[in-house]
């Protein structure tokens, strides 16, 4: 599984972004009140979002960027463009650090990672910037 490194365009962006914050609204967070939204872009051009579902017990929660890329790696997609993750708060937040793991296995350094902040604004980085030096599915024996 890997990224396809086509670039985003504006139009993509934008569906791209207004999924993610629309995804928010369908987060379960009765604990943290600490909604997040996440969207996906296939290098098929679907959009797959997810939201943060929590549970009582902390650790047994789900991040909305996993719960995006799991429906879409179940749905048959293997291949990424862009992902786009939506918070409350300003400036918007970078998915954590078992989420940024997890988001390694089906990307590549280069693939693009849009943070929306509560009024919409973004910023975007790679993957190779928020996990640097990352251990990937390349670094296993084959």
């Amino acid at each position: 599984m890997s990224a396809v490194q086509a670039p985003v365009t504006a139009q993509e962006l934008q569906t791209l972004s207004t999924k993610a914050i629309d995804a928010k609204a369908t987060a379960y967070c009765p604990y943290s009140k600490f909604r997040v939204g996440a969207c996906i872009l296939t290098a098929s051009g679907e959009f797959v979002h997810g939201a943060n579902v929590e549970n009582a017990a902390y650790p047994v929660g789900t991040c909305a960027e996993r719960v995006a890329f799991g429906t879409a790696i179940v749905a048959g997609h293997k291949e990424f463009r862009a992902i786009a993750v939506a918070t409350d708060i300003t400036p918007g937040a970078s998915p954590c650090g078992m989420c940024r793991q997890f988001m390694r296995e089906f990307t590549t350094a280069s693939f693009p990672v849009y943070m929306y902040d509560g009024e919409g604004k973004y910023t975007v980085k790679t993957m190779g910037e928020l996990l640097p030096d990352s251990f990937g599915p390349d670094d296993l024996p084959k």
